[in-house]
């Protein structure tokens, strides 16, 4: 089996603060992460002062499809690159849901990301409702080939985080099982594609991920680490999970 190093990365969304910041940077100083990667996304304006501490991968939460130009409050991958980030979340449910954002639309952010250098986390995931009509393989096709089908050389660019939307913020997370049967449908999905990039691609668990269901979680096969929200927030439940990946 190919191995894939872990990867926990922490989405702060719209929270966080320069002594959260701090707080979590000296308690990562405190260990060998050699093992693992660690991948902070905190708010933008956070992102230089992330930077500056060298502690962890440093990623942003959104990214604009464009280049350059009059886009009042879009961040460019070039902007974002030039404030440390490394890595972009694109897709997640919040920007797909709230912000109506398109599968095309999407497509064209990770252009965006990947043209300029940057390590794209695409993320995917199915409702209540498509879950209950056990509607899931089909809408995760649908999302992963609105990019790999005409861009298969994406893959091996790439990181993959499925989050069930019914598990995001809700403290239902999807069980490692029920976990581990969707991420191993991703991979076989991304197979289609480009079968060597597909087995090396690393795919990260999303949805209530917290310090109890870490490990059992990060012990299944296809399940490469996670995207975590809420419990990132606390610097040392985070650390635990961060732990918890390095098995």
């Amino acid at each position: 089996m190919t191995h894939r190093k872990p990867l926990v990365a922490a989405n702060w969304k719209m929270n966080g603060s320069q002594a959260l910041l701090a707080e979590i940077t000296a308690l990562l100083a405190s260990t060998n992460w050699s093992k693992i990667d660690v991948l902070l996304c905190p708010p933008a304006t956070l992102l230089p002062g992330l930077a500056a501490t060298g502690q962890c991968l440093i990623g942003a939460q959104n990214i604009s499809q464009f280049s350059s130009g009059a886009y009042t409050g879009e961040l460019s991958a070039s902007l974002l690159m030039e404030a440390g980030a490394q890595y972009v979340l694109i897709g997640h449910s919040e920007r797909r849901t709230l912000f109506g954002e398109s599968d095309e639309l999407l497509a064209a952010k990770m252009q965006a990301a990947i043209g300029h250098g940057l390590t794209p986390v695409f993320c995917i995931g199915e409702n209540l409702q498509q879950r209950q009509q056990e509607k899931t393989e089909q809408v995760l096709a649908k999302q992963l080939a609105a990019v790999y089908a005409s861009h298969p050389e994406f893959i091996a660019k790439s990181v993959i985080a499925y989050e069930p939307v019914w598990a995001i913020g809700t403290g239902e997370a999807a069980s490692p099982e029920q976990a581990q049967q969707a991420h191993a449908s991703i991979r076989q999905q991304l197979a289609t594609y480009d079968a060597k990039a597909a087995a090396a691609v690393r795919i990260l668990y999303g949805g209530s991920v917290n310090g109890k269901n870490a490990a059992e979680l990060f012990a299944q096969q296809d399940i490469d680490g996670g995207l975590v929200g809420g419990a990132s927030l606390n610097a040392e439940e985070f650390f635990q999970i961060c732990q918890s990946a390095k098995g």
